[in-house]
């Protein structure tokens, strides 16, 4: 019976030393899957912690909303300057033409509108100023004479006019067209004759847009007449050659009435001599003939 009992005993001990082996060994187990998972954790974390963190962009590289003036820091200096010079070209054009339009005297042929705040009544668009110069306005008996007054001088007319009849008027006077300011271009030209003038013109621009100077016209002595307080004519010498080549300004600007004459060159009195020739030579028939 004891014999039994210290059986059963040394099999229970058996058992429960397994047990606990087991138990150790699972909990070793889950320590060692434990300390894997942290172990990646931490290789994580160094490689986050050595990784280089992005550069943020320069301000040069871009424009922020309150720095639109800057030019970006890709674009090279040539197209910066180059696009420097066109912004300034483009602003000397457009006050060039405002001053223009602005100083611009009216004449017979222009075309003007008048406008009166808030009085569509009294507002008139498409006027062409006749010869007389007069315009006809409501309100204004025997009309208003324009000739030869800007548009700003001929709203301040109107708006004293006005100023009886209509509290605080606001008046604005538009040139629309510009008909009366003529200039003429003779001699050797692709196009001679009488143009309009409606913007302010060099002298250049005058025989470009007559067809430019012929083979046979002499760019040198282009000579611009302009009539003086007087009367009298007064002869201009312009260098067309010279301006071409870049050696002179092209600062002669037309006046109404200008008369651009462009003599003919040596090539010219060439086959001007030439052309009589034939003249000459019928003529000596009748003069004796011809010699053998």
């Amino acid at each position: 019976m004891k014999t039994t009992n210290k059986m059963a005993a040394m099999i229970l001990a058996l058992l429960m030393g397994s047990a606990n082996g087991i138990l150790v060994q699972a909990q070793s187990d889950t320590q060692k899957t434990r300390e894997r998972v942290t172990t990646t954790t931490d290789q994580d974390k160094s490689k986050k912690n050595t990784q280089k963190p992005t550069p943020a962009p320069q301000s040069g590289d871009r424009l922020e909303p309150d720095d639109a003036t800057r030019p970006p820091s890709d674009v090279p200096k040539e197209t910066q300057a180059n696009r420097q010079e066109q912004i300034s070209e483009e602003a000397a054009v457009v006050s060039y033409y405002n001053n223009f339009f602005s100083t611009y005297r009216i004449g017979p042929e222009d075309i003007i509108s008048v406008e009166v705040f808030n009085q569509p009544r009294y507002s008139r668009a498409g006027i062409v100023v006749p010869p007389s110069g007069r315009i006809s306005l409501q309100l204004i008996p025997g009309g208003l004479f324009v000739n030869g007054k800007t548009v700003d001088e001929i709203s301040e007319l109107i708006k004293k006019k006005y100023d009886e009849y209509i509290i605080d008027p606001q008046v604005t006077v538009s040139l629309e067209k510009a008909s009366s300011y003529r200039y003429s271009v003779i001699g050797d030209v692709g196009q001679p004759g009488i143009r309009l003038m409606n913007h302010r013109m060099t002298v250049t621009e005058a025989l470009s847009e007559a067809g430019g100077v012929l083979r046979t016209g002499d760019k040198s002595k282009v000579v611009v007449f302009r009539r003086q307080a007087s009367g009298m004519l007064a002869p201009i010498a312009v260098n067309v050659s010279a301006i071409y080549k870049g050696k002179a300004a092209d600062n002669t600007y037309l006046v109404p009435g200008d008369q651009i004459v462009v003599p003919g060159n040596k090539l010219k009195t060439l086959q001007t001599i030439m052309g009589l020739l034939p003249l000459m030579a019928f003529g000596r028939i009748f003069t004796g003939g011809l010699p053998y």
